[in-house]
């Protein structure tokens, strides 16, 4: 039995039925037939503003620009036709950019009519499939797909053939601190450390941390580790503050010395005077033990 039979479409349903649809084709471009390739000039092509990848690696694009000197496009663009000999990217910008840098005239592409909501859709679906992005990217398509094209997580989860818990965990990556979502685009930081630092409490302690990260180049294994006995360390902190209430005082006054508690959830701590002299010192310790 083909073990494929009931696998979902590598692209998500929602762009790949778009593109097997010759409803969507213009039906006459020279003559073309409908869902057939065709060549028009590059000049007469802009890009697509809603997509949503703005950042291209240099080396990458002159790596691909190689490639296409060599062996020609491989892949058509897919574009809409805009009016006046105009057209517009629906995708492969990074395609278009490369064959500006080989100087193409012309080059390979599939014309497709969308509205501006379907624009919206193929153009962040398409770029979610690509294996180049980087999370940040990922998790603005993320977004963008359910708060403009105005889908649910079960939708969004269905149209790009991932889990809703893989769609939640690269959202959350927008709420962090703008500096460490940098670093993520950046690769300065893997994925795993930017969900680590998302279980601290403040943007103060997530910046240090992330800071660190790339200072000493922490595993994630380290970097959970930290964060785990920092967290461990607060909720001693916080156990401690209502036992001061209640004793601090007390004790402090009886030995006419500023003391501090800490308390583990155990029930394990430690009592710690203070002293500003020697002779300050042997008083308390004269007072503790009762001479």
């Amino acid at each position: 039995m083909n073990s494929n039979k009931h696998k979902k479409p590598a692209l998500g349903r929602g762009l790949s039925a778009l593109l097997q649809n010759t409803n969507t084709d213009v039906t006459s471009i020279k003559e073309s037939p409908a869902g057939s390739i065709t060549e028009i000039a590059l000049t007469l092509i802009e890009t697509n503003p809603f997509n949503p990848r703005t950042h291209f690696e240099k080396e990458g694009l002159f790596e691909l620009r190689k490639s296409i000197l060599e062996h020609g496009i491989i892949q058509p663009l897919t574009v809409r036709k805009m009016g006046n000999d105009k057209y517009q990217l629906i995708s492969g910008e990074r395609r278009f950019r490369a064959s500006q840098l080989a100087g193409l005239e012309k080059v390979p592409v599939y014309i497709r009519i969308a509205n501006d909501q379907s624009m919206l859709e193929l153009a962040l679906v398409e770029n979610i499939q690509r294996e180049d992005l980087n999370a940040i990217e990922i998790a603005l398509s993320y977004e963008r797909l359910l708060s403009e094209c105005q889908l649910t997580q079960d939708q969004l989860s269905e149209k790009i053939s991932k889990s809703r818990s893989n769609i939640a965990n690269y959202i959350r990556l927008l709420k962090l601190p703008a500096e460490i979502q940098i670093g993520i685009r950046d690769r300065s930081i893997s994925m795993g450390h930017a969900r680590s630092l998302l279980s601290l409490k403040t943007e103060e302690e997530q910046i240090r941390m992330y800071k660190e990260i790339v200072r000493s180049e922490m595993s994630v294994r380290d970097i959970e580790e930290q964060i785990r006995n920092r967290n461990s360390s607060n909720k001693e902190t916080r156990v401690s503050s209502t036992l001061d209430k209640k004793t601090k005082n007390e004790i402090a006054a009886l030995y006419q010395s500023d003391i501090s508690i800490s308390m583990g959830k155990e029930g394990s701590g430690k009592l710690s005077f203070k002293f500003d002299s020697p002779q300050d010192m042997e008083r308390l310790v004269k007072l503790l033990l009762n001479k």
